[in-house]
């Protein structure tokens, strides 16, 4: 999708339309920009630059605050029209997706024939823009959807000539897993281009990056990429973060934050139908220096009493040697079923953890029916009282 959420927005408020907007935090606080419209890019606005310096590029832009559950609620209706074209669709974020049509060219025609189609009845039915890339397998479908940006659609070339030189031309940050610090060491050693890497030595690409990355990013030079399309992909972790306005120095104030990112991410956890075998704090400093520190649950877990235990624990016995710009927390390892066989050094028997579980889903329908944080969890001193508001 086209710059999904500035694109919904100016949707839904026509005088938006033609005009920059930035979607993230407002220029008057700290935070950043989340996604911008193509008018915004102009002035050289780009997702993740702090919201004050895209109001001093583009001042006349419209800034709007982010409406995640609107975005998410179009985004089904864009995944429902693509299910129309293909069985095999796998999500790769709120608004991008990869399709395998080899079953349904029978049916809709050519792969160009099918990306015409549903950018057809996307534009129709939801009055937004989405940009196709055609090709024979991920890599390359991803690097032709960013060539027909905006609003397009691209085939890259069949024929293994005109290949290599479309993928020899791009400058090496093209190939995935080529970041900031691998792009500058392969720039330094002299490879600045895919065809420099097409026409490299193996054995050189060994030595200056690891045999595994180097053959990693031969084989995608030359528009090599066996990764099948997959209907499901697992949520490996869950995770909620805050920027304070202010750097804050208060402990009391970044401890009560925390216990608030701690019951989103339960919600999170427990609506993905996943326990966790892993939480951690993150804390960033006014400097911006960041730490993190995690520790493992006895047990997979998904309750927020048990998530704030774990998460209060880290949190005071690390020191506040500065302001606090940002505090998250997040679990990993995540996993189906919760482990039913006690831990040796297991402190709450299974049953009171399943009476935690149970409750907190029942918040979490309570919520669910009645607006968001109707009912909210107190938890001094380990004792629990239910708050409705």
């Amino acid at each position: 999708m086209d710059a999904f959420f500035a694109a919904v927005e100016q949707r839904d408020t026509p005088e938006w339309r033609d005009r920059p907007v930035i979607v993230g935090a407002p220029p008057d606080r700290r935070g950043v920009v989340s996604t911008c419209s193509y008018e915004a890019r102009k002035f050289g606005v780009r997702s993740a630059m702090p919201s004050r310096e895209a109001f001093r590029r583009c001042p006349q832009a419209v800034f709007v605050q982010p409406d995640i559950e609107r975005y998410e609620k179009v985004s089904q209706q864009v995944f429902a029209i693509l299910t129309r074209f293909a069985p095999l669709v796998e999500p790769v974020s709120i608004d991008e997706a990869f399709l395998d049509v080899s079953s349904t060219r029978r049916l809709f025609g050519c792969g160009q024939e099918i990306a015409a189609k549903l950018r057809s009845a996307i534009r129709a039915e939801l009055q937004l823009t989405a940009s196709v890339g055609i090709a024979h397998n991920k890599f390359l479908a991803k690097l032709a959807s960013e060539h027909a940006k905006p609003d397009g659609l691209f085939v890259v070339p069949s024929e293994r000539g005109a290949l290599l030189a479309f993928l020899g031309a791009l400058e090496v940050g093209a190939l995935w897993g080529v970041g900031k610090v691998t792009g500058e060491t392969l720039r330094q050693a002299g490879f600045n281009t895919v065809a420099d890497i097409q026409q490299s030595d193996q054995s050189v690409l060994n030595r200056l990056l690891g045999e595994n990355l180097a053959t990693h990013l031969r084989a995608l030079s030359l528009g090599e990429d066996s990764r099948p399309v997959e209907m499901k992909i697992e949520e490996k972790s869950v995770s909620k973060e805050h920027t304070f306005p202010h750097d804050c120095s208060d402990r009391a104030v970044v401890r009560e934050t925390l216990k608030d990112l701690v019951d989103e991410a339960g919600r999170r956890l427990r609506l993905s139908g996943h326990y966790a075998s892993v939480g951690r704090i993150k804390l960033r400093w006014a400097d911006f220096k960041t730490i993190t520190r995690q520790a493992p649950f006895n047990a997979p877990a998904c309750d927020d009493f048990t998530l704030r235990e774990l998460a209060l624990r880290l949190f005071d016995i690390e020191r506040l040697v500065k302001p606090v710009r940002l505090i998250g927390f997040g679990v990993s390892g995540l996993c189906a079923e919760r482990q039913r066989q006690p831990s040796l050094f297991e402190t709450t028997p299974a049953e009171n953890l399943e009476r935690r579980e149970k409750l907190c889903r029942t918040v979490d329908s309570i919520n669910a029916k009645i607006g968001h944080c109707a009912v909210k969890r107190i938890m001094p001193d380990n004792k629990t009282t239910l708050l409705l508001r």
